[in-house]
């Protein structure tokens, strides 16, 4: 459903809601805030309000010998250092897998032979539209990274096995890179066998 505009009168369907009116609270080049006037579902009137961010990839790179590598990088929002996928948005005209190439690369130095489509996750339905679409990269050679100017980020070398168990022990705790773990997990032949 296209958004409904700050001009409709009449209410529109969204689901058993219907909005009443959006309004756009916040947006830069990364995100946006939305505050909906809607009639909820009861029939009474309320707000609800969503954050989008661009659509995104996470990749998870293993070589023929079983090493995963991850990204161990600051993240504003938990305040801490987090271990996880490679991981950024998809840029305007982009497709995802070219995406999760330059996310590679950028990032850790890594150019995939193969990408294998892990599928498509929502890390948080309720207030949260972030599409990311997961990855294993496989026959993997090495270069140059070419980080954005704000990030610091290191790369982790670690058998795949180990990621497995930080994901189980949450000691991996963000959910594209959980969920593409568990995936490729389950993909192994992919690269174990070339």
């Amino acid at each position: 459903m296209a958004d409904p505009s700050e001009t409709d009168t009449a209410p529109k369907p969204y689901g058993p809601w219907r909005i009443v009116r959006r309004n756009q609270m916040y947006q830069d080049p990364w995100m946006s805030v939305h505050m909906d006037n809607v009639l909820r579902p009861d029939g009474n009137p309320g707000t609800y309000s969503t954050v989008r961010i661009k659509p995104g990839v996470c990749v998870i790179p293993v070589s023929k010998e079983g090493v995963c590598y991850l990204t161990k990088e600051f993240h504003y929002a938990v305040g801490r250092d987090t271990i996880e996928g490679i991981s950024g948005g998809i840029e305007d005209g982009e497709s995802a897998e070219t995406a999760a190439r330059r996310e590679l690369q950028e990032e850790v130095g890594i150019v995939a032979g193969r990408l294998h489509l892990l599928g498509v996750v929502d890390p948080l339905t309720a207030a949260l539209l972030s599409p990311t679409t997961l990855y294993l990269a496989t026959d993997l050679s090495f270069t140059e990274t070419n980080m954005e100017s704000t990030e610091c980020i290191e790369r982790v070398e670690l058998l795949f096995e180990d990621a497995v168990k930080m994901v189980m022990d949450s000691q991996i705790t963000h959910a594209p890179s959980c969920v593409a773990i568990l995936k490729a997990n389950t993909r192994k032949g992919d690269w174990s066998t070339r």
